[in-house]
């Protein structure tokens, strides 16, 4: 069965372009720093990025807490939204890893205030205290919203006053260029260092890339050993990353847009919410009407072929990808329709 899977844009495949590039990929020994296909995907990424230099490491939240390990000392403190992926999804992945604590804040759907970031950021020499050693930022957010490149900028703004460097957890950052509909540079200039995932909505099998100050990215390519993240022949791996920059990104404009044909589509059941100022990018979050069996729900859109994941917090999300056409968002709208009319 071809299944129509709308669980995330992780669960994307590679294109047939992938599969040629890992076929035929040049290889070497990345740990030597050799592999001519990893130093191309970094070297471009980088580039796209506005970064001195890139590494590539193996998924998004290795690439997240390779950041925290490398910026902070331990027992620094990391300013994080209470609702962001490194508090929520990491495994508590900074306190094991980089003996750090996170001080949250309270996120208004993913928008962290700069003044609220300023107010907890540790001043002075008091040995009481801990050193405030990184801000997190999160853009696109998990709840797929878009930060204002105007909150970038004055959080950045506090962040330089006060000599504290930002990490942006960008996994899907190009979605929010695209969004937005300027540069990567444009959000990234904003933040030290930036981590963004290759294999969500852009579709390559496995992979992201961290990018920052040449110097800082010399210590990560370090610390990425010491946590085991050394490759051999990368390569195979590194090639459809680079299609997934040069290509895949030039194409997230389809995905919003069937993201937002989809809301459209459920907004028109009786019963089901939709807020349509939510579906900034490839993800459709929506409540459906008290009564609704679950279960029932779930089995009706295996049963016919979709895959998706149950309500979370009392909501479905439902994300769009290259795979995802409007037939398939067409079959799914009435598979729910059905179950929601009893």
């Amino acid at each position: 069965m071809q299944w129509i899977d709308l669980r995330s844009d992780t669960v994307t495949q590679p294109t047939p372009a992938m599969r040629q590039a890992m076929a035929t990929a040049e290889v070497g020994d990345d740990v030597y720093q050799d592999d001519p296909t990893v130093i191309q995907l970094e070297r471009l990424a980088a580039e796209m990025l506005g970064k001195e230099d890139a590494l590539f490491v193996p998924t998004g939240v290795f690439g997240n807490q390779l950041a925290v390990f490398t910026h902070c000392r331990r027992g620094d403190e990391v300013i994080a939204g209470d609702d962001s992926h490194l508090v929520w999804h990491e495994n508590g992945a900074a306190a094991v890893i980089s003996g750090v604590q996170l001080r949250t804040i309270a996120s208004k759907q993913g928008l962290l205030e700069p003044s609220e970031i300023e107010s907890r950021i540790r001043v002075g020499e008091d040995i009481h205290i801990p050193r405030t050693g990184l801000i997190c930022l999160e853009n696109a957010h998990g709840n797929g919203r878009v930060i204002p490149l105007a909150t970038m900028e004055a959080t950045a703004a506090i962040a330089q006053k006060h000599g504290v460097p930002i990490h942006l957890d960008g996994a899907r950052v190009f979605n929010a260029a695209t969004y937005l509909g300027c540069d990567v540079k444009e959000i990234t200039q904003h933040v030290d260092t930036v981590m963004c995932c290759l294999s969500k909505g852009l579709a390559a099998p496995v992979g992201s890339i961290l990018a920052g100050p040449a110097a800082f990215i010399k210590r990560a390519r370090y610390n990425r050993k010491l946590l085991g993240g050394g490759w051999r022949q990368a390569g195979v791996i590194a090639a459809p990353g680079i299609l997934a920059l040069t290509e895949m990104t030039q194409r997230l404009d389809v995905d919003h847009d069937n993201a937002r044909y989809l809301a459209e589509r459920l907004a028109e059941v009786p019963g089901i919410n939709v807020d349509m100022d939510d579906v900034h990018i490839n993800m459709v979050w929506f409540a459906l009407p008290d009564g609704v069996d679950m279960p029932q729900l779930m089995d009706a859109l295996e049963a016919a072929g979709i895959r998706a994941n149950g309500a979370y917090g009392g909501k479905m999300r439902l994300v769009t990808h290259w795979q995802i056409d409007r037939d398939a968002l067409d079959r799914t709208v009435s598979v729910i329709r059905n179950v929601v009319a009893g």
